[in-house]
């Protein structure tokens, strides 16, 4: 691949920018050696965009989620979430983060486990439970909310995972793998009830996966990572309509899009 490509397919969306990476780069220091998770990472999220970071395992994928969620630190480089310092943004709740397992508490229903956040906010106990039914009702767990984890499928306790990140309002939803520990029938449900949500509020979503048919699915801008150092190998506007339903995944236009992402990815194996 020629670097003008990478370049070329590179360009800042119009929106204003809700995440800024800027030659980021970032070096775990180990006992026997220092280890380079990203390298020189450049990257522009507009708002209301949904950004999916793909890659082979140990690319740097949710380390990138991670500096930008004020989880990691950089070595070299800034990090800008709403125009202000990652640290910054996490201290004024600007952003959802959603992990690979549920991590529900147990012990709390599932009502329990979506007002947590809001009771840490404050706001009153009615208030809280009001907000709590509306989001359990936008991820399709109206009639759930008295069930605990544990009598719950896998797909039913990352929605409560989904309603737990939205319920405060955040400006930005971060997803690490949220579907990969899921059937793909599953999952394939999922990804269509993700997208519809996004299609109704419009949040700018950051998503790790490692599923081409999940990216090429759910996203507008497709980020292709390559094996560690991490770096951006290219970065795939999606020419699909933004209102996507399953049957689109056996198109020419969704299979075209596929294939530059499987390209890219081989060329950054190559690099």
């Amino acid at each position: 691949m020629h670097p003008e490509s990478v370049s070329a397919t590179n360009t800042a969306p119009s929106a204003r920018p809700a995440v800024e990476v800027r030659n980021a780069s970032l070096v775990y220091q180990t006992a026997d050696t220092p280890v380079k998770a990203l390298s020189n990472i450049d990257l522009r999220i507009g708002e209301g965009e949904f950004v999916s970071l793909i890659g082979p395992s140990g690319c740097g994928k949710t380390t990138l989620l991670r500096v930008i969620a004020d989880l990691e630190q950089i070595s070299e480089g800034q990090v800008l979430v709403n125009g202000v310092s990652p640290h910054d943004a996490r201290m004024a709740r600007a952003y959802g983060y959603v992990f690979q397992a549920p991590a529900l508490f147990p012990w709390r229903t599932v009502l329990g486990n979506v007002m947590l956040p809001l009771q840490i906010q404050g706001g009153t106990a009615a208030q809280n439970r009001a907000i709590a039914l509306e989001h359990l009702e936008r991820v399709g767990l109206q009639g759930f909310e008295g069930k605990y984890p544990w009598q719950l499928s896998g797909g039913m306790q990352q929605r409560v995972s989904i309603a737990r990140a939205l319920a405060f309002e955040p400006k930005i939803l971060m997803m690490d793998e949220p579907f990969g520990a899921l059937d793909e029938i599953t999952r394939d449900r999922l990804n269509e009830q993700l997208q519809q949500l996004w299609q109704r509020e419009r949040r700018t979503v950051v998503f790790v996966t490692h599923s081409i048919a999940e990216a090429v699915y759910l996203s507008t801008r497709i980020v292709v990572m390559s094996p560690r150092p991490g770096r951006i190998v290219k970065v795939i506007e999606s020419p699909l309509p933004d209102e996507r339903h399953l049957a689109l995944r056996d198109t020419q236009a969704f299979m075209d899009v596929a294939h530059q992402v499987r390209e890219a990815l081989a060329d950054g194996h190559l690099e």
